[in-house]
């Protein structure tokens, strides 16, 4: 295959996932895999209570218990941490931060705070321990619900903050009041996002090693993060970063749950330097409800000021964000990322947006798929929906009416930040045409007007979304405590094969494929000759790693400007050993010639060798083929997208059966389109799942209604649709390979498609309002509610 530095050949392609055949015959190694000799398997003691004082624990039969090594609690281990476990983004000055130890000292604030860990020589012998901890609980009262917990008189979560109320984040742009002064209809809606969990398909698991000299440790982690966990842990634990390695092996999934720092790290690392033996904690399935970070989490009230044609003036947004017990690294700023885009695709001069942040005595909330975006973008596509019936319009004219014009250079959003480009009537007119969405208006008034006991609703989901999170300024100008760089080094070995590190730290979205494409194509080498390496800080030292639809916008992209400066070295010296100026070579192949010339030329393999003996190079030239980028963008990315769902409703049994689904995503130029796929199948499964089955349940006393698999409802391909999807392509100006990132798209335009399609569905039945997730019963209840209602007024 031929390759030319103006016109790439593997870029585009959709060329096989090398990541997979690990995965499919069992050869991939996960943290679970790994235990090196001597290993202390480490397990914690949770809380069964949401609220309560520690009077006591006592260990003296767990201890007891033959193979258990030690047993300790929250004061025994509290002179092992220099600080507690730390919040990354402190959104306000004024913000209350509650002390968050890694093992609860005196008081336990959500059920699963951990009480006490054991650690034995085997696993079954430290769970068995578990249940012989016997600990004194003084059970104190709890508040659930973050619109109770602001109430006068409500249960503390926290006695010495004073209050629930963690922050209020406010933005405004625009004159609102007056935007709505002028209006000509007001329209508000209350909108519920559940609590979920991330469900990933591997929990958490960490093992950390005690290298025998030196005091360096080796920290395997399952996480999307291992620089953050790296630099987090030495300031927990009052250790160099630079005696941290931190090792993510091959990581099963995420979704925003091991974008963190938890507290099993911190304490398997402490207690791997207090025994000085490798000690291993894997969390159990019934952990992962009630220990890991859940999703969402918030009460939205949003109101759009509009005139009679339906143009929008001004839009008001108000947040309640559930924290849970406590702040985890993310948890402030996910509800305050999204306030950004709760403006959506539309164009209007006035916008505000508050956010209070609220403690409960719940699991603490962090970053789920699409964190703060799909939040807005379904708070602002259900707002259009209840708009356009009021106004009597249809949903697609009344969005039609109000989008952005097509531009290819970045300019302002109504919330005041810089989209970067976007042709929203565009795509959004080509799922129309693929859904049909005429001829499906057509059927709904046949159904209509039939009486049919099944009818149908068409729900639209349009969003734009920040990505490619990155620009260093924009992170500080919010306080959060990272920079958004990524980092890349390409170099060209002796025998002229290519290695490239990178700082993104993949788990499931295809980088050593995607990355080797992208090298390939600017060396002129096949992609099987490009090895990627990730996900060791030993290896890769610099890095921001992979969230928040970044890793292809920014880590890519610094691939492609690395491997851009090593094709460049490499003209160089080959214009050299072919005494020709640069700009007479040809670069066809992998092989540079003088252009107009007969001769061989010679490979960019020869060259590397050439680099490396070092011999004939250029006067001041540097041996060897390698170079670092670190690559800052000035803007985020914008992907954009229109989403459609066409969906049966039985009226009789609440039933709801997605019979269509299409999605016309705008990532920009794609590198390889089945890998582009496949994070859609997987995006839009997740907010399918939102809208129709998952939801974290607790009762009143904070006690998890959802503690198992059994009653969450984590949906299976037979619950799911098939989809429909196809592109736009609008470059954006960011980054010089104008691509935009699409990890989260799925998942963002999902949720208000569905949801919308059910209600549309029964809204002529006077059913206007369903809160996620749409189930069954809540159909059926609602459509009788509704009936009755109208029995009685005709009564």
């Amino acid at each position: 295959m031929t390759q030319t530095a103006e016109t790439p050949s593997f870029v585009g392609q959709s060329v096989p996932r090398r990541e997979d055949a690990a995965l499919i015959t069992g050869r991939a190694t996960w943290t679970d895999d790994i235990a090196p000799a001597g290993t202390l398997h480490m397990a914690v003691v949770r809380s069964p209570l949401a609220h309560a004082r520690v009077r006591g624990v006592d260990t003296a039969a767990a201890r007891a218990l033959p193979g258990v090594v030690a047993v300790l609690t929250g004061e025994d281990l509290a002179g092992e941490f220099a600080i507690g476990l730390p919040c990354g983004w402190p959104v306000t000055e004024d913000i209350k931060i509650p002390e968050h130890p890694p093992l609860a000292r005196g008081e336990v604030n959500h059920v699963g705070d951990g009480v006490a860990v054991v650690l034995a020589t085997n696993p079954h012998t430290a769970q068995e321990a578990l249940g012989l901890v016997e600990v004194d609980y003084e059970e104190l009262p709890a508040v659930v619900d973050i619109e109770a917990a602001l109430e006068p008189g409500a249960p503390l979560v926290h006695e010495d903050l004073g209050t629930n109320h963690c922050y209020t984040w406010p933005l405004a742009v625009g004159d609102v009041d007056e935007a709505f002064a002028q209006a000509d209809v007001v329209v508000e809606g209350r909108y519920l996002q559940q609590r979920v969990l991330p469900s990933a398909m591997e929990p958490r698991a960490v093992v950390v090693v005690p290298e025998p000299v030196g005091g360096a440790f080796t920290v395997y982690t399952s996480t999307q993060v291992p620089h953050f966990v790296r630099d987090l842990l030495a300031l927990i634990c009052g250790v160099s970063d630079s005696k941290i390695r931190v090792v993510a092996p091959d990581v099963g999934g995420g979704f925003g749950s091991k974008l963190n720092i938890y507290a099993e790290e911190a304490l398997a690392f402490a207690l791997a330097r207090r025994m000085g033996k490798p000690v291993k904690w894997t969390e159990t399935r019934s952990e992962n409800h009630i220990a890991t970070t859940h999703g969402r989490g918030q009460v939205q009230k949003i109101a759009v000021a509009a005139t009679r044609e339906g143009k929008i003036l001004g839009m008001r947004v108000r947040l309640l964000a559930d924290m849970g017990a406590y702040l985890q690294l993310l948890t402030p700023g996910i509800a305050v990322f999204g306030a950004f885009t709760y403006c959506g695709l539309y164009d209007f001069g006035a916008y505000s947006f508050e956010c209070k942040g609220v403690f409960t005595n719940l699991t603490p909330t962090d970053a789920y798929r699409g964190a703060g975006r799909s939040e807005a973008a379904y708070a602002h596509e259900r707002i259009m929906d209840d708009l356009a019936r009021e106004l009597g319009l249809d949903p697609a004219e009344v969005r039609l009416r109000n989008l952005i014009p097509p531009f290819s250079e970045p300019r302002t959003a109504p919330s005041g930040v810089m989209y970067d480009s976007g042709d929203y009537e565009a795509t959004m007119r080509r799922a129309m045409q693929l859904v049909d969405y005429e001829w499906l208006r057509a059927e709904q008034r046949e159904r209509r007007d039939s009486g049919d006991t099944v009818q149908l609703g068409i729900g639209i989901g349009n969003f734009t979304e920040s990505g490619g999170l990155s620009p260093s300024k924009v992170a500080a100008g919010v306080r959060l405590q990272s920079g958004g760089w990524e980092a890349a080094t390409v170099r060209m070995t002796v025998g002229g094969k290519v290695e490239v590190v990178t700082g993104t730290s993949p788990h499931g979205q295809g980088h050593e494929t995607v990355w080797a494409q992208i090298a390939a194509d600017a060396l002129g080498v096949h992609p099987d000759d490009v090895e990627v390496l990730h996900g060791d800080t030993a290896i890769a030292p610099f890095g921001r790693d992979t969230y928040g639809s970044r890793s292809l916008p920014v880590g890519g992209v610094a691939v492609h400007v690395a491997a851009g400066k090593v094709a460049a070295k490499a003209r160089a010296i080959a214009a050299h050993l072919l005494e020709a100026a640069e700009d007479d070579l040809e670069f066809t192949g992998g092989r540079f010639s003088v252009a107009g010339t007969s001769g061989p030329g010679i490979t960019i393999q020869e060259v590397a060798l050439a680099a490396s003996l070092a011999n004939n190079l250029p006067e001041g030239m540097e041996p060897n083929l390698t170079a670092d980028h670190h690559f800052d963008p000035p803007n985020f990315t914008w992907p954009f997208g229109t989403h459609i769902c066409a969906a049966e409703v039985d009226t009789h049994t609440g039933r709801v059966e997605i019979r269509r689904y299409v999605a016309v995503d705008d990532c920009g130029p794609i590198v390889n389109p089945a890998i582009v796929e496949g994070q859609l199948h997987g995006g839009i499964a997740q907010g399918v799942a939102q809208a129709l089955y998952e939801e974290a349940l607790y009762d009143a006393a904070g006690n998890p209604k959802t503690a198992t698999l059994a009653e969450y409802h984590v949906p299976t391909a037979m619950d799911l649709p098939s989809f429909t999807l196809d592109q736009t392509v609008t470059p954006s100006p960011t980054n010089p390979m104008g691509v935009k990132g699409i990890g989260e798209s799925g998942a963002i335009g999902s949720s208000p498609a569905v949801v919308n399609a059910v209600i549309d569905a029964v809204a002529h039945l006077g059913v206007t309002h369903l809160d996620m997730p749409i189930t069954p019963e809540k159909v059926w209840r609602a459509v009788s509610g509704a009936g009755h209602t109208a029995r009685a007024r005709q009564q």
